[in-house]
C-alpha cells in the first residue's frame, strides 16, 4: 500500500525466533535480501515493532546497508521515489528509489506497449506513474467517463441531468493497464467491460463475440493484504476476480492477460534481482532471501523463482533463451539475464496475512484445495510452492536467522 504523505528445510509449523547473532565474518557480497513491506515491516501506516530493530542489524554506523537489500511490494498507487521516502521516514534508514520494486515497476521493460494508447485503472497519480514507466499515450477511467458520461450509471447522483456538449473524441484504446484496486469498483468494472467488448471504442455497441481481446497488463494479484485492521483487507486480486467473473458471464469466455505483474510473477523477481546485482556492482549473488507474510504471494513467488533459478544452468549450456512461465503470457528472458543467484529461500513471518495457527500446506496435506486457494486464477496450485524454507515470528527473527545461516556457511 502507498500511503498519502499525511499519514532450509521446513522443520515445524511453530514460529521460531533464533537468538540474535553478530554482523562480522560474513561474505555479504554473496547474499541479497528481498523484503515485503505490508505485513512484514508495516501494517498500513504503522511500523511493526520488530522492523526498525531488524533493519538496524543490516546497516553500518553510517547507515549504509551491509549487503544488497531491495523492498518488493505489490503496492502500485505511487512512484518509487514516493515509496522510498515513505520507507526512509517510517523505518529510520535511508532507502533509495533504486531499492524499491512496486508491482508496476517491470512495465518499463515492456517497450512494445509504450507507444500504444493505454487505458489505466487504479488509485493515485496513475497518469504520471504510467508516463514514468514509458507509456506515452495514457487515458484514465475518469477521462473516459467524462468523454462518455452516459456509460457510468450506477450512482444516480452522478448521472448527467442536462444536455451534454460533445467533447473531442478520444483515440481508440489499444491496451489496458490495471495498476491496483480502484476506488469506485462499479465505475471501473463497467467502463473496462465497455472497452473490452467494443475493441477499445466504448461509445460503440457491445460485441460479446469479438474474435480478439485487447491486451491487459495487470499489476498486483494479491487477493488480500494486511493493514491495521484485525483481519486482511481486499486487494487488487479481488477486483480482478470480479472483472473476470463479469467478463465470463457476458461473453462465456475467460478473460485473458498479456502479463500479470507483481509478486508472485517471475518477471518481478527477475527485476528485483537485477536491482540487487546493481547494488553488488553486477557481481553474482549466491543466495537471495525473500521475507514475506503471504503464502500465496511471497512464498509461492520466491519458491517459483527458486525453481526458475534451478533451470538456468541447462539453459546457459544450450545458449537458449529461457521462457519464464507461470503467470500471464510467457516472458522470454535474454541470455544476459541468465547470470543469476544460485537459490532463493523463502522466509515467512507471522505478523501479516499468514495465520500461525493455521496448518501449512504440504504434499502430504490435502486440506488445501482449489476451493480455498487464494492465488490468482492463472496460478497452478502446487503445495510445494507454498512451503516456506523457514517460518519465524517476525522480520527481526528473519534477519537473525539469515545472519545465523550465513555465519555457519562462511
Amino acid at each position: 500500500m502507498c500511503l498519502p504523505d499525511s499519514q532450509i528445510s521446513f522443520k515445524s509449523h511453530l514460529c521460531i525466533s533464533p537468538s540474535p547473532v553478530g554482523l562480522c565474518f560474513f561474505s555479504f557480497a554473496q547474499v541479497g535480501v528481498l523484503f515485503d513491506v505490508d505485513g512484514v515491516l508495516l501494517r498500513g501506516g504503522t511500523v511493526i515493532p520488530a522492523a526498525r530493530r531488524a533493519l538496524r542489524k543490516l546497516v553500518d554506523e553510517n547507515n549504509n546497508f551491509l549487503f544488497p537489500v531491495v523492498f518488493v511490494t505489490n503496492a502500485g498507487s505511487c512512484q518509487r521515489l514516493h515509496k522510498a521516502l515513505q520507507l526512509s521516514r517510517l523505518l529510520d534508514v535511508p532507502v533509495s528509489p533504486e531499492q524499491v520494486v512496486l508491482s508496476h515497476s517491470p512495465l518499463n521493460m515492456m517497450k512494445s506497449f509504450h507507444n500504444k494508447c493505454v487505458l489505466v485503472s487504479g488509485q493515485g497519480p496513475v497518469t504520471s506513474i504510467a508516463q514514468s514507466l514509458g507509456f506515452q499515450k495514457v487515458v484514465t477511467i475518469e477521462e473516459l467517463s467524462q468523454h462518455h458520461p452516459l456509460l457510468d450509471m450506477v450512482d444516480h447522483n452522478r448521472r448527467p441531468t442536462a444536455p451534454l456538449s460533445p467533447l473531442q473524441d478520444l483515440p481508440q484504446i489499444q491496451a489496458i493497464i490495471l495498476f491496483g484496486e480502484p476506488v469506485r469498483w462499479e465505475t471501473n468494472l463497467q467502463l473496462l467491460v465497455d472497452v473490452l467488448l467494443t475493441d477499445g471504442r466504448p461509445g460503440s455497441v457491445h460485441d460479446p463475440q469479438l474474435s480478439t481481446q485487447l491486451p491487459i497488463l495487470a499489476c498486483n494479484m494479491d487477493l488480500l493484504w494486511m493493514a491495521e485492521a484485525p483481519s486482511p483487507r481486499f486487494g487488487h486480486g479481488m477486483f480482478l476476480l470480479c472483472l473476470e467473473a463479469v467478463y465470463r458471464k457476458l461473453t462465456g469466455r475467460e478473460l485473458q492477460y498479456e502479463a500479470l505483474l507483481g509478486k508472485p510473477s517471475l518477471l518481478t523477481y527477475q527485476y528485483a534481482e537485477r536491482l540487487l546485482r546493481t547494488q553488488n556492482h553486477n557481481r553474482k549473488l549466491s543466495t537471495i532471501y525473500a521475507v514475506g507474510d503471504n503464502l500465496m504471494t511471497d512464498v509461492y513467488g520466491a519458491n517459483l523463482y527458486n525453481r526458475y533459478l534451478g533451470q538456468q544452468p541447462e539453459a546457459m549450456k544450450s545458449g537458449a533463451k529461457l521462457v519464464a512461465l507461470g503467470t500471464g503470457s510467457p516472458i522470454t528472458m535474454e541470455e544476459q539475464e541468465l547470470v543469476s543467484a544460485a537459490e532463493c529461500r523463502s522466509i515467512l513471518v507471522c505478523t501479516g496475512v499468514y495465520n500461525p495457527h493455521s496448518p501449512l500446506p504440504s504434499n502430504q496435506n490435502s486440506s488445501i484445495t482449489e476451493m480455498v486457494f487464494h492465488g490468482h486464477r492463472d496460478l497452478v496450485l502446487e503445495p510445494d510452492l507454498l512451503e516456506p524454507s523457514r517460518v519465524v515470528e517476525d522480520v527481526e527473527a528473519a534477519v537473525d536467522f539469515m545472519l545465523q545461516q550465513e555465519s555457519s556457511d562462511a
